[in-house]
Parts: C-alpha cells; sequence; structure tokens
C-alpha cells in the first residue's frame, strides 16, 4: 500500500477515539455515518463539477478530498485502503464484462 495511505489510515484509526472537539475527524466519526455519507456525497459532486470545468488543479484538490472523506468513511465501517487495494488487485486482469458477471449482475 502507498506510504501515504499507511499513514492517513494510521491518523484515522487514531482520530476514532480523539476527543470531537479537538479534531474534525474525531467530529465526523462522533456524528456517525450518515453524515460521513453526506460529506463523501458532496466531495463527489464537487469532483465531478471540478472535471467538467477542465481545472487540473482543481480536479486533483476535489478527488484529494473525495478520498479524504472516502477513507474516514471506510474506517469508521472498520475497513481500510488495503481492502479496497486488494480487491481493485482481485479485478487486475479482468475486463469490466467479466468482473461484472462474476457478480451476478
Amino acid at each position: 500500500m502507498n506510504d501515504i495511505l499507511s499513514r492517513l489510515d494510521a491518523v484515522l484509526a487514531e482520530r476514532k477515539h480523539a476527543d470531537p472537539e479537538s479534531s474534525y475527524v474525531a467530529k465526523l466519526y462522533a456524528k456517525g455515518l450518515d453524515s460521513i455519507l453526506k460529506k463523501v456525497g458532496e466531495e463527489a459532486t464537487e469532483t465531478v463539477i471540478a472535471a467538467k470545468g477542465g481545472d487540473k488543479g482543481q480536479v486533483i484538490y476535489e478527488t484529494a478530498d473525495l478520498w479524504f472523506h472516502t477513507l474516514v468513511m471506510l474506517k469508521h465501517l472498520d475497513l481500510g485502503p488495503q481492502d479496497v487495494l486488494d480487491e481493485l488487485a482481485r479485478r487486475f486482469g479482468l475486463s469490466g464484462i467479466e468482473e461484472k458477471a462474476s457478480r451476478g449482475q
């Protein structure tokens, strides 16, 4: 796993037990899954808008926000980036059609 993902995952794990008054992430955790999902949705929308606008710097900025909040969501659900990377590795080399068929859809 990329070093920054490992380091960020460790910090997100620590913040699960932090005082919500001292940490943005702890505050998100304290508000619960619905609030975290709302942030993921907001960031996804902002990423789409940035991509439509064509400013590569803004796309990178918004994608970083989306990834960050997605990592918060994963950690809230006791998952981490390695779980997603493992799934991507499992799919590597499969065509999208084959992968979708393997799910019975």
